[in-house]
């Protein structure tokens, strides 16, 4: 299971995902260009000690990602307030990359086109969208949730 963000461009939600993934082992890729550098105060700080915890892979253009997720066979799940499917009601893969959107703008119509799966949590009606850190949350604890041991928890 591995998150990856298309162009992000709040540098606090970065670090909080960023955080989420150490703290889940779950792989991290940012695909370029972000709207912050990494050195960014507010990124470190959203982050903590937890950065040095993460495996982050920096892809400079959607191209060069997209290259990269063909070579490796991996399924491409973009959660979208356009979806299609209620993201509880997928089933995940332990080789998916859950995708993430520019905040201020979603993504690109190639990317929308790329994705094998567009999945949207359900919100109240008239109101736009959750937090991406939220989002990301939400989706790494279903599909991890799915994909856990089928033995369950050992005593």
């Amino acid at each position: 299971m591995q998150i990856a963000l298309f162009q992000p461009d709040i540098p606090q939600n970065t670090g909080t995902i960023l955080r989420l993934c150490a703290c889940l082992g779950v792989a991290a890729h940012i695909i370029e260009p972000a709207g912050f550098p990494v050195s960014d105060r507010s990124f470190r700080r959203a982050g903590m000690d937890y950065l040095d915890q993460v495996s982050i892979t920096r892809h400079d253009s959607w191209a060069r990602f997209e290259d990269w997720r063909a070579a490796q066979g991996y399924r491409l799940l973009l959660f979208t307030t356009k979806g299609a499917t209620d993201y509880r009601d997928f089933r995940y893969q332990t080789s998916d990359i859950l995708l993430f959107g520019r905040e201020s703008a979603g993504v690109t119509d190639a990317v929308l086109e790329a994705a094998d799966a567009r999945l949207v949590i359900p919100i109240r009606a008239g109101l736009r969208s959750l937090n991406v850190a939220m989002t990301a949350a939400m989706a790494a604890g279903e599909a991890l949730r799915q994909i856990r041991n089928p033995e369950g928890p050992k005593d």
